[in-house]
């Protein structure tokens, strides 16, 4: 029940673009260090477009691993496709420029499998949510590496 009640909150615009206005208006802070904005271009438009993600694992500094919950076909998923440079902001860092590398299904594997490690109760949650929203189990989910190259 409350897996359904999560994947049409996540299907409901106004819920998932909330986070943005908040982030656009320097309150990201508000979301920790497990949620980021990311800036990416439109691949068709070129114009700038915007999406809240779960932070997976930080393997550095400057690394930030975030999941594509709804699969390769994700709109940000598909811009970062054509265009890896982007722009992250997190806690009260903003606009920090970055460069996607995608993993590999090996790399998104292991990671996701940290992912699970650290936070079980919290990949409960999401994996119920994701495939109630997608509709079929979920082993592994693409995963997006994002190099911060400096403020």
């Amino acid at each position: 029940m409350i897996d359904s009640v999560v994947s049409r909150l996540l299907r409901t615009r106004a819920v998932v673009r909330a986070p943005i206005w908040l982030y656009r208006h320097n309150a990201g802070w508000l979301f920790g260090p497990r949620m980021l904005m990311l800036e990416h271009v439109g691949r068709r438009s070129g114009v700038a477009r915007y999406v809240c993600l779960e932070v997976v694992e930080r393997p550095s500094a400057d690394e930030i691993v975030v999941v594509s919950g709804f699969g390769t076909g994700a709109q940000w998923y598909q811009n970062l496709l054509v265009e890896p440079s982007c722009r992250v902001s997190m806690g009260t860092r903003t606009g920090v420029t970055a460069t996607a590398r995608f993993l590999t299904d090996e790399e998104a594997a292991a990671a996701l499998g940290r992912y699970q490690q650290a936070h079980p109760k919290a990949w409960q949650r999401l994996r119920g949510a994701i495939e109630a929203a997608v509709g079929h189990e979920v082993e592994t989910l693409p995963m997006v590496n994002l190099k911060l190259e400096g403020d």
